[in-house]
């Protein structure tokens, strides 16, 4: 087990008369045929990050599978193509839910697509919400790299070293490419949570390097439910920079717990989800 970090911060304790409105609503924007279970993970994940609202927005075609992977988030159909990827014609039904969204994700399982080239930077620079943006987000605001310095409010970016290759336009190894994270974090304004074995959290100031996490959490599905993670702590009230501190972390730690009874091998992202409770509950966490 990894050992406790102190710099880490944690959730305020729950008032006694707490609501679900005390603890803020996750959007998460993501899914597509074939791809309905990035959505889900993601949404179950900002569910025991423990939002208090969660809804998923996906691709029409998706929407019952997503609904069925979880009863306790919503789930909100937009419209989408042909191939079931959700369109840019989403634009406005997606403003409309996040005006009453605490924090936004946006990515998992979203594919690729022209008007997800169009619609996804679009909101990046639009919407003045707090937004956390992986997987394929990131390859369609790296079409364009200069839309990353141009946002109305706090933005997460967490990609891997691939996408991150693709956001900087040249490939970084070791630690070149921390360097380069806190580069593009500062210049442009933003947090990146650069994932990877000892995932590095900058906002270009300050930046910390993870302690947790094992092997078997590289597989797919993995990093949507980090995502979902970030976006719900973000809802509780922390900064964005603690909040992708205390999420990664959680993250990694929920599996190694897993891996502890499952092993590495049979581990898989809904395992992850499983743990996070635990997590949660470890006094790593819970300080």
């Amino acid at each position: 087990m990894s050992p406790h970090d102190p710099t880490l911060p944690s959730l305020p304790p729950r008032a006694a008369n707490s609501h679900k409105g005390s603890f803020g609503t996750a959007l998460i924007v993501g899914g597509s045929r074939g791809m309905a279970g990035a959505a889900a993970l993601a949404g179950m994940a900002a569910l025991r990050g423990g939002a208090g609202l969660v809804r998923v927005a996906t691709a029409n075609c998706c929407l019952e599978t997503v609904a069925g992977f979880e009863p306790s988030y919503m789930t909100v159909p937009l419209p989408d193509d042909a191939q079931g990827r959700i369109a840019a014609s989403a634009h406005d039904d997606i403003v409309e839910l996040a005006a009453t969204s605490t924090v936004i994700a946006c990515g998992p399982g979203l594919g690729r697509s022209t008007d997800l080239d169009q619609l996804v930077p679009q909101l990046y620079r639009e919407l003045p919400q707090p937004m956390v943006f992986d997987a394929d987000a990131l390859n369609a605001l790296a079409v364009d790299a200069e839309v990353l310095a141009n946002h109305r409010g706090p933005r997460i970016l967490t990609p891997h070293p691939g996408e991150f290759a693709r956001l900087v336009g040249r490939k970084f190894e070791g630690e070149e490419r921390n360097l380069a994270a806190m580069e593009l974090a500062g210049r442009c304004g933003i947090l990146v949570v650069l994932k990877g074995h000892r995932t590095y959290v900058t906002d270009g100031r300050q930046h910390w390097h993870n302690s947790t996490g094992n092997p078997g959490m590289a597989t797919g599905g993995s990093g949507d439910s980090l995502t979902g993670l970030i976006a719900a702590l973000a809802c509780q009230g922390l900064p964005l920079y603690d909040a992708a501190r205390l999420g990664v972390y959680t993250h990694g730690l929920a599996g190694d717990l897993a891996a502890q009874e499952l092993g590495e091998t049979s581990l898989i992202a809904s395992d992850i989800v499983r743990y996070l409770s635990k997590a949660l509950l470890s006094p790593t966490t819970d300080h």
